[in-house]
């Protein structure tokens, strides 16, 4: 009789779960493990909305895992101390898992394969948070890439893993004893937004509706905030209630079928998908992205520890119609329309230069789907210090991206609704005085903030020292 523990991370699913499809075919007895983390209060890369939706996403494995003759198991503390508790209090011969990205992943399974050894168990990580794995797509010369194009079309060449079954049967001991299902209480932490429904079922019930009409139209209405035109299962894939290989696989059947644009939409969604895999390759090879600029030579770039203008941007109230409306969506909802997080990134970094360190921390902690991976590439790519960064000397212009991607102003007047009555060619230029009583002027002049930002990039490129003083680490 083998007993063998899965520990589950950011795989919160049944179904296409590598680790827990071979942990279940070597194992008599298994036990799904999930370790609750100890923190209170406040943490550096996440908040109430991201803890409330793995609250509710641990609520569905749990019923899923007894629907199959399972139950999860609950232990709260750090990963390895609970780990070889759980060893020494069952006789576990193994310990299977899906391999992290990031480095704190990568340091925690390090130390926990030398703690098995010592136990004298096994201990089996897989490939599931990503369809490729980091080094398995490389340059001629064997290195890593730091430019999309070559690595989306290297990415495709290169053969990949097949969907795997979903799991019918596991049998889970009944004596293990387990902590309760956390809440937002354990953390000391209380909603304070109205986030989508989490678990597996609502997450491939989201996946069925994108691909049963969005996804053919994905190309055109991805940008515009207004449509609901994108497919909203960042958070499924971040906590992997949904796999990489199973959405990757339900839009290539699509391929087969439909017109031109719509293989184009189709080419377009699956293009995303490639995109996350990158910046998560690029977190593996480049961990010092997580505290440092991915250009390194932009080292000397110059950044305002501009306290009062940093939270006028986080409270909505720069006088920006587009850059508000992002910031109150993802207050409101833990979500931001991704156009928008561009838009809102770079009015941070480019306009307001306050480092992007700053809003990637703030961002994480307010989005449900907060990876580490793709937040970091994202704000690093707005503030033109990251890897494919566009050139320093593009730079968006608020007022143009509402032209043309809010020209009805429907994204704009739903989440600043006081702006309902104000004349659409107003919510596009510099107005020249308040748009409407209590809403506030614009707190810079885009074009001369432009300015300064393309002199910053020129003298940090000729390696002259900053000018202002650069930002303080919020990292603890």
């Amino acid at each position: 009789m083998k007993r063998v523990i899965h520990w589950f991370r950011r795989d919160l699913r049944i179904s296409d779960n590598t680790a827990l499809y071979h942990a279940c075919r070597a194992g008599d007895e298994v036990l799904p493990l999930y370790v609750v983390s100890t923190w209170k209060g406040r943490h550096p890369w996440t908040g109430p909305s991201r803890q409330q939706f793995l609250c509710g996403c641990l609520d569905s494995l749990a019923k899923n895992l007894a629907l199959v003759g399972g139950r999860l198991i609950i232990r709260i503390g750090e990963p390895c101390a609970e780990l070889e508790r759980l060893v020494k209090e069952t006789s576990a011969e193994a310990i299977y898992t899906n391999r992290g990205v990031d480095p704190f992943d990568v340091t925690l399974e390090s130390c926990l394969e030398k703690r098995a050894r010592d136990w004298g168990i096994e201990f089996h990580r897989f490939l599931d948070v990503t369809i490729q794995a980091p080094n398995a797509v490389l340059t001629r010369s064997g290195q890593p890439f730091r430019v999309f194009g070559p690595y989306a079309r290297a990415w495709q060449g290169v053969p990949r893993p097949a969907v795997l079954p979903k799991i019918d049967r596991l049998h889970t001991p009944g004596t293990v004893p387990s902590e309760p299902l956390p809440t937002l209480a354990h953390w000391n932490l209380q909603p304070e937004a109205s986030i989508v429904e989490p678990g597996e079922k609502a997450a491939r019930n989201r996946l069925r509706q994108f691909l049963d009409g969005p996804i053919f139209e994905y190309a055109a209405k991805r940008n515009l905030p207004a449509e609901a035109g994108n497919s909203r299962l960042s958070q499924d894939l971040r906590w992997g209630t949904l796999s990489p290989r199973q959405v990757l696989t339900a839009a290539e059947r699509l391929l087969h079928g439909g017109d031109a644009a719509q293989r184009r939409s189709i080419g377009a969604f699956i293009n995303e998908l490639i995109w996350r895999e990158f910046y998560l390759q690029i977190l593996w090879h480049y961990p010092e992205v997580v505290h440092q600029n991915f250009v390194h030579g932009l080292d000397a770039l110059a950044w305002d520890d501009d306290e009062a203008a940093f939270r006028r941007w986080r409270e909505a109230a720069t006088g920006f119609p587009i850059v508000d409306a992002g910031i109150r969506e993802l207050l409101a909802t833990g979500f931001m329309h991704n156009r928008l997080r561009m838009i809102t990134a770079m009015f941070l970094t480019k306009d307001l230069h306050v480092h992007w360190k700053r809003g990637e921390q703030f961002f994480c902690r307010k989005l449900v789907d907060g990876e580490i991976a793709s937040n970091n590439g994202g704000w690093q790519w707005s503030a033109g210090t990251g890897a494919d960064a566009a050139p320093y000397f593009r730079i968006q212009n608020p007022w143009t991206q509402t032209k043309r991607y809010d020209p009805e102003g429907v994204y704009i007047k739903k989440w600043v609704p006081e702006l309902r009555d104000v004349k659409l060619i107003d919510l596009m230029r510099p107005p020249n005085s308040p748009l409407i009583k209590g809403y506030p002027l614009p707190m810079v002049d885009h074009d001369r903030e432009r300015e300064l930002t393309v002199e910053r990039f020129q003298r940090a490129q000729q390696g002259k020292a900053p000018e202002k003083t650069d930002c303080r680490d919020p990292f603890p």
